[in-house]
């Protein structure tokens, strides 16, 4: 049924997005700015540069600069010895890169990203891999599910994508795909997922790629 299988990175493959909060909220402590959950989880999914968009209009005067780097600081420190992978990642992955065309789809930037998949043991399965850098439009535009298709040489019709977050499942189902949506640290609302699934493996057998 499906000639490709697409992954998000952060929050769908590695446990990346709770690293993310936890270090994002002592970054804006730093700069005096406290009851910022709200604001975080609503940046999940979203690129950096539409994120920085998000975080001075909520807060005008804060130091951009000072934030970024005490929040990426400390990001890449407590990801350094707490990366975890989420449940069925890595079996899943590997499991379906002989029978399925791989891509990998994420907002992230490249170097990030791909430093996170090499940490994770993931990169060696993926065919593809399609960042922020890539696309002139960020998810939820479809651009860069469209690019991954493209990339494969595959319908968009017969791909299948695994998402955690709205903009991500936006981006897949506007592209025309088979949305599985796994939700991390935010509730999915149905409205952009063919199937929302308890976990990547209840997603796998729900779309029958997985025994």
């Amino acid at each position: 049924m499906f000639d490709a299988v697409f992954f998000d990175l952060d929050g769908t493959l590695v446990d990346s997005e709770r690293l993310s909060v936890q270090t994002g909220t002592a970054a804006f402590a730093a700069q005096g700015h406290e009851g910022v959950e709200d604001l975080l989880h609503s940046l999940v999914g979203v690129d950096q540069i539409t994120s920085a968009g998000m975080i001075l209009s909520r807060f005008p005067g804060l130091d951009l600069d000072r934030l970024n780097t005490t929040w990426q600081t400390a990001f890449l420190a407590a990801q350094a010895v707490d990366l975890l992978l989420k449940p069925g990642a890595s079996d899943i992955v590997h499991g379906l890169r002989d029978r399925h065309r791989l891509a990998l789809v994420t907002s992230s930037r490249r170097d990030p990203a791909e430093a996170r998949l090499v940490q994770a043991g993931l990169r060696p399965a993926f065919h593809a891999v399609i960042t922020r850098d890539d696309v002139a439009a960020p998810k939820p535009h479809p651009e860069p599910y469209l690019l991954a298709a493209s990339r494969l040489g595959v319908d968009p019709a017969r791909c299948l994508v695994f998402e955690d977050s709205e903009p991500g499942a936006e981006a897949a189902f506007s592209a025309g795909m088979t949305v599985v949506q796994v939700p991390d640290i935010i509730p999915a609302s149905g409205r952009f997922a063919h199937h929302v699934a308890l976990s990547l493996t209840d997603g796998a057998r729900w779309a029958g790629i997985w025994d």
